[in-house]
This record gives C-alpha cells, structure tokens and sequence, in this order.
C-alpha cells in the first residue's frame, strides 16, 4: 500500500514524464497558430481598436444629448436680475434702484437638458470616410500579417524536420565511428595496426558523442520553437510527423507575379494608403464648407435645491457657421494632403516593383534549390562509395585510419548538407507562394 502511495506521489509531481511531444503536420501547425498565435491575437486586438474608432467617427451623425446641473451664487445686479427672472421669484420690488443697482447675494440651482443634431457637416462625413479606409487597411495588413505567421509556423516546422535529420545523422555517424574504432582494435589485437590509429579512431569518436548531444539539444530546442509560435507556452515542446512532399512548381514566373499583384494583402494595404490620402484631401476641402446644427434646450431653476424646478423654460433654434477666412490654413491643409497622396502613389509603385523582384527571387531560388539538392545526393551517394572502398582497403592495410576518418567526415558532411538542401527546396517552394500571397491558401487547400 505504501508503494503504491509513492507511485501516486510520483505521478503527481512529474506528470509530463514520459509524455512524447504532439505530433503535428504543417497544416496542422499553422492552423493552431492562426487560433492561438500571440502576434496574430495582438493585430487582431489593434483591428478591432481600428474598427472601434471608424464607428466612433460615424457616432457624430447622431445627436448629443447631455443633462446639466450648475449651482451659482453672486450678487452682480445682471446675474441676479436673471436668476430672479429664471426662477420666476421676480417682483416689482426688485425695480427699486437701489436694489437694482446694489443687490444682496443670490444664488440658483440651474438643471439643463440640451440636445444638438447636425444636418449638415462635410467634416464629420470625410471623417468617417477617412476612417473606414484606415480600418479596411488594417483588415489587410491583418490578412498578411496571417501570411507572415504561416510561413514562420512552416519554417519552424521545417526547422524540427532539420534538426531531427541531423539527429539521425549524428547516430548513424555515432555507429560508424563505433565500427570505425572496433575494426581498429581488432587490427592493433593481430599485430596488424598501430596504436596511434586505435587512439585516432577513439578521438573521432568521441567529436562525435559531443556533435550527438548537441543534435539532441537541438531537437528540443526546435520543438519548443514550433510551440512557441503556434500560441504554445514557454517551454512546451511540439512535435512534427515526417510527411511532407514537395510539390514542383505549376506556374511560371509571369504567372506568379500576376498572381502576386492580385492576392498581395500588403500591396492592396498600401493601395489603402492611396486612398487614405485622397480621403484627407476631402476633408481639408471640407472646412470650406458651411456647417448648420440643430439646438435644443429645457431649463429648470430653483431657488433652493439642485434639480428643483421653481421654474421651467425652453429654446431650441438652429446655428449656421461658415468660416470664410482661416489664414490660409485650410488651402495649406489640401496643399499638404495632396502632397501626401502624390507620396502614397510612388509608395505603392514603388513596392509593386518589389514584389515583382522578390516574386522573381524566390522562383530562382527554388530552382537553384532544386540543382544544389540533386548534387547533394550524388555528393552522399559518392561519399557513402568512398567510405566502403576506403574500408575496405584498411581492412586489408591499403589505407590509413586517417584516410578512412577523413572520408567518414566528408559522408557527414555530404549528408547534413543533403538535408540543408531538402529543406531549403521546402522553404523555397513555401516562399513562392508567400511572395505571390497565396501561401495560406496552398497550405489549407
């Protein structure tokens, strides 16, 4: 019973031991992080305050109501008469000169109610045009911003494909130094080998634990990567599963940059920009415009309480403002805004040129990619040959164990570069589609 109290225990304090990592496809990843990524939570948060503030802009076609409550006191022949007359407390006694002239302090109590419409005010319509252009940008750059988190979700994941590669290549090079360093043994145990070759084979060896420990550490350091940017917490560790399969590339370059120049979020954000510009042109020119609001009050006033009502009175009306000279400000204002469209222009020419390079980048990249991972694979498949024939002739005391060692290392590094190739041909085909901004799209379909 004992035993099984502290087993019980155990399991409470370590309940992740033993636990193996998630396993995820890439699709699986970048869907988690458009759920949970922190980045993606934050913009999403921003486009919402956008939002907010384009409603907010509309709000002021709506009218203002707002309920006022003033306590005064002062014994200025006006401010009495008035309050006297407000509150309906005034008597013929109160023409008297000199209590006309020479009062004694009064104080009232005024409640107002107060409501004001706009009919017409070009200000507040540019404004909410303004807005909206500035929310649906934001909406934009959301979209790409989704893009960005999906290619570093993917490039993560590949990232834990790598380090586990190397992995495997440091154990099967961790094997081969063992056999490396037996068949050495086994020849200084005939008389055919020298010890300096025992001790050779021992040494590379032991590079070779330390590159294993370090492949280790990297796997993990990869996984808990993967997790961070798919919304995981620090230290959590996610796996992948090893099916991929990279595709070859179905449209041209031609056809990719068109594709760009339609599905670009971030291009079409700036085209917002554009628009942005012209909308604050419209609102500068707004302010040569007149402007009219209705008005409207009810009044109450007492003598002796807040919110009393000795007496009551209304107004309402409507109030014409047109401002017919500023200084100039307002011709500088559209002179501003138009220099601000004619900069958002070049902007946004500007960077449909840089999509159209790094469209064409990312395409010669894949191909260089796809060269250098064909050379890769004879590189290892030459290297592996080399190794046999080397082994073979130390076996037989043609070759050193230098020999041998030197064409070892060449397979590692034969092999750890085929990886760094296959990975790079992954990316480059991922990064195609990110920079003609479909990459979510091909990813999810």
């Amino acid at each position: 019973m004992r035993t099984l109290y502290f087993v019980f225990c155990f399991l409470l304090a370590f309940p992740l031991a033993g636990v193996a990592a998630e396993k995820v496809s890439p699709r699986q990843a970048i869907v988690m992080a458009l759920a949970k990524n922190h980045q993606l939570q934050a913009t999403g948060h921003e486009l919402t305050a956008v939002e907010k503030e384009a409603i907010i802009s509309r709000s002021r076609y709506f009218p203002r109501i707002s309920l006022e409550e003033n306590a005064a006191a002062s014994n200025s022949p006006t401010r009495v008469f008035m309050m006297k007359l407000d509150q309906g407390r005034f008597a013929a006694s109160d023409f008297e000169p000199a209590r006309l002239n020479n009062p004694s302090s009064y104080h009232d109590f005024k409640t107002a109610l107060n409501l004001e419409q706009p009919l017409f005010d070009l200000v507040i319509t540019r404004s909410s045009a303004m807005a909206e252009t500035v929310a649906e940008s934001r909406r934009l750059a959301m979209g790409q911003k989704r893009q960005v988190v999906a290619l570093q979700v993917y490039a993560a994941w590949l990232e834990v494909r790598r380090a586990k590669a190397y992995l495997g290549i440091a154990e099967q090079a961790m094997a081969e130094a063992r056999e490396h360093l037996r068949l050495a043994g086994v020849r200084v145990g005939v008389g055919t080998g020298l010890k300096s070759e025992d001790l050779r084979a021992r040494t590379f060896l032991f590079d070779v634990e330390q590159q294993l420990i370090s492949a280790k550490n990297n796997v993990t350091l990869a996984r808990m990567q993967l997790s961070l940017v798919t919304g995981g917490s620090s230290g959590e560790e996610l796996d992948i599963d090893d099916g991929i399969t990279v595709d070859g590339m179905p449209l041209n370059l031609k056809e990719l940059q068109q594709l760009a120049v339609e599905n670009r979020q971030d291009l079409k954000a700036i085209g917002k920009e554009t628009e942005k510009a012209a909308a604050a042109i419209a609102l500068a020119r707004a302010a040569y415009y007149p402007t009219l609001y209705a008005n409207a009050s009810f009044q109450m006033n007492d003598y002796s309480v807040p919110f009393g009502h000795d007496n009551d009175s209304w107004q309402a009306g409507l109030s014409l403002r047109w401002d017919l000279f500023s200084g100039m400000k307002t011709a500088n204002e559209v002179a501003k805004s138009q220099a601000m469209e004619h900069a958002a222009k070049e902007y946004q020419q500007d960077y449909r040129n840089t999509i159209g390079y790094q469209v064409s980048e990312s395409y010669l990249r894949y191909e260089e990619a796809g060269k250098k991972l064909d050379l890769a694979r004879q590189a290892v498949a030459d290297a592996e040959e080399s190794v046999r024939l080397i082994g073979k002739r130390y076996q037989n005391s043609l070759s050193t164990m230098v020999e041998l060692l030197d064409a070892q290392t060449a397979l590692n590094r034969a092999r750890a570069v085929q990886v760094e190739m296959e990975n790079g041909q992954a990316l480059a085909v991922a990064r195609i589609w990110q920079s003609a901004g479909v990459f979510l799209k091909e990813v999810l379909k």
